[in-house]
């Protein structure tokens, strides 16, 4: 029964906080239509007291700063560019126009600035950013030196930060491979690239590339191989206009990684995790093999031994008429379903010549509302037993079945074996070459070395104090949560009943605990060889004295005849109590001795 209470005033207390929600909401919106009818008058009022309230409000507390310093590369590396002089020196903007199509758009015309973020929590730290939306772009630079694939491995990383989003394009760089007529002035999109790496985005499919070009050792041609898809979800690094950190990572043994904010995201083998696969199968289906005329591949054919039965008749209809069914009473046989509208009128403008002659439109009967039917009463139609459909013959098992055919195999005049994709084309550029829907499109830190840890070293110098300075921008956990209850106002009822639900039935059953009726608890009581009252007795005797005054009272209202019988009961009681023992007199108990006073 306690626990039932306890659970009743939970749930009452739940009620009234959703109660209470209830008529805040309704305040706010009529607040809110008040507010928009004497929006106009009240304007300027309204101005100067946000005014006098800012001069009088104390200023919040300001976010720790984090002071920038422009990353510097501490060990071997082949490029290295933050931006930080504010100018796109050793940068080449092409000059190319893109084939195939409308000569409109065909001009890599796209513009990029060397700028701070739009909402830079770093002053002073500058990047690479493309402004222009709906544009070709194409920009690239050198390397201080080839990069040759041999025994050291390649690590690619720069950041990138979609400031206002992005609809439809791309942040990928291209490593653009080193031949002899490499001209980035004329840098398009068919130039020759060894790696194209980073994210892409298109609708709501969120990708993140790296594309290798793999040299056919026989033919000498170049085929584009891409990894597999990361399992993690990409969304958030597209959405929450933060920058991040993606780094490309191969190694001699034919292994990558790659990661995002130094976390890695997909990881594989350049000769199993690739599409198509680096090498290609030794044997193919023979082209030139086909199919016998007499090869039978039905796993199952009808008994041509089976014969129909005698009585079975393909004639049956599946349905008949219901021979125990009784006309309702009440049907109105002589009553037609519907009948014309009388209330009905031809218009005016009928033209019998051109709209033939006029009929009212037809109603239901209301004579056929009460009654059970009307019209021609006919049997409804009922399954028929006796239905068995067309007769076909039972499927066996086909005793000619060859299975399924297929060509046979032959080896594959195209095989090869490359063990080690790893040692691609050396690359001696790094471009972006973007087309994109978005605009302010914020790159930096661009970083290619053979290092691991320099790399790390740069990425903690450069992406790791924006993150710090981030981070130390953000609104704590509270102004979060106030903000998106502001945007999503819901979410106050869900706070409510978060905070208050645990406090209320905290106090419920912390707070209305079952007092203890004795007055003298038996953990109070010393270990003692003496013998001691039952704390249930001690209560008992409590209680008689309580009884004793009127008792007494009692007494003395009694007539002399009744004093009689007392003395003489009383009498009894001493023989009785003469009998007893010490102990038991000690453990008599309070019931006996109210009745030795009666």
């Amino acid at each position: 029964m306690e626990l039932k209470m306890r659970l009743c005033v939970a749930l009452l207390s739940l009620s009234l906080c959703l109660l209470l929600m209830g008529p805040v909401r309704a305040q706010e919106e009529e607040a809110d239509d008040m507010e928009m009818d004497v929006e106009d008058a009240i304007d300027d009022m309204q101005e100067e007291d946000i005014e006098e309230e800012e001069q009088k409000a104390p200023a919040p507390p300001a976010a720790p700063t984090v002071t920038y310093k422009a990353p510097e590369p501490m060990g071997e590396h082949y490029f290295a560019e933050a931006f930080d002089k504010g100018t796109l020196q050793g940068w080449v903007l092409s000059q190319a126009k893109k084939d195939g199509i409308d000569e409109d758009i065909a001009k890599y015309d796209g513009k990029w600035e060397v700028e701070e973020m739009q909402d830079s929590k770093l002053p002073g730290d500058k990047g690479l950013v493309l402004k222009s939306k709906a544009k070709h772009h194409a920009i690239s630079a050198l390397l201080l030196r080839p990069f040759t694939f041999d025994t050291k491995p390649l690590i690619i990383q720069y950041e990138v930060n979609f400031q206002t989003g992005i609809d439809c394009g791309g942040a990928y760089v291209k490593l653009l491979s080193q031949t002899p007529d490499l001209d980035l002035e004329e840098f398009v999109d068919k130039t020759p690239y060894t790696i194209m790496f980073g994210p892409d985005k298109c609708g709501e499919d969120y990708k993140l590339h790296f594309i290798f070009r793999h040299k056919n050792p026989k033919t000498g041609e170049f085929e584009e191989k891409h990894a597999k898809k990361p399992d993690s979800d990409l969304r958030s690094y597209y959405t929450d206009k933060k920058t991040h950190l993606y780094t490309l990572v191969l190694n001699p043994d034919n292994t990558f990684e790659i990661l995002i904010d130094q976390t890695v995201v997909n990881s594989g083998s350049l000769l199993n995790d690739v599409t198509p696969s680096v090498n290609p199968p030794a044997e193919i289906e023979d082209p030139d093999d086909h199919k016998p005329e007499d090869w039978d591949e039905r796993p199952k054919i009808q008994d041509p031994d089976a014969v129909k039965p005698e009585d079975w008749d393909e004639d049956a209809p599946a349905k008949i008429a219901d021979e125990d069914a009784v006309k309702p009473d009440g049907w109105l046989d002589d009553e037609p379903e519907y009948i014309s509208d009388p209330d009905a009128l031809k218009p005016e403008d009928w033209d019998e010549d051109m709209d033939g002659e006029w009929e009212a439109p037809q109603i239901p009967n209301p004579a056929c509302e009460t009654a059970p039917g009307c019209g021609a009463w006919e049997r409804p139609m009922i399954d028929n037993p006796n239905y068995k459909g067309k007769w076909k013959s039972p499927m066996i098992d086909n005793p000619n079945y060859q299975g399924v055919w297929k060509p046979r195999k032959i080896p594959n005049p195209d095989f090869f074996e490359d063990l080690h994709p790893f040692r691609m084309t050396p690359f001696s550029a790094v471009g972006l070459e973007l087309w994109s829907m978005s605009s302010d499109i914020f790159f930096d830190n661009f970083f290619i070395t053979s290092d691991r840890n320099v790399a790390e070293r740069w990425a903690n110098d450069g992406w790791g104090l924006k993150k710090a300075a981030e981070g130390a921008a953000e609104p704590g956990l509270v102004n979060q949560m106030i903000t998106a209850a502001e945007e999503r106002p819901w979410l106050w009822i869900v706070y409510v009943l978060t905070v208050a639900l645990p406090l209320v039935l905290i106090i419920v059953f912390c707070c209305t605990g079952k007092k203890s009726s004795a007055s003298t608890p038996a953990t109070e009581y010393k270990k003692t060889d003496e013998p001691q009252p039952d704390v249930k007795e001690e209560a008992e005797e409590e209680e008689a004295k309580d009884e004793e005054p009127e008792a007494k009272k009692s007494e003395e209202e009694d007539s002399t005849g009744d004093g009689d019988d007392t003395a003489e009961n009383g009498d009894k009681d001493d023989n009785t109590s003469n009998e007893k023992s010490e102990d038991d007199i000690l453990r008599r108990s309070p019931r006996n001795r109210k009745s030795r006073k009666d």
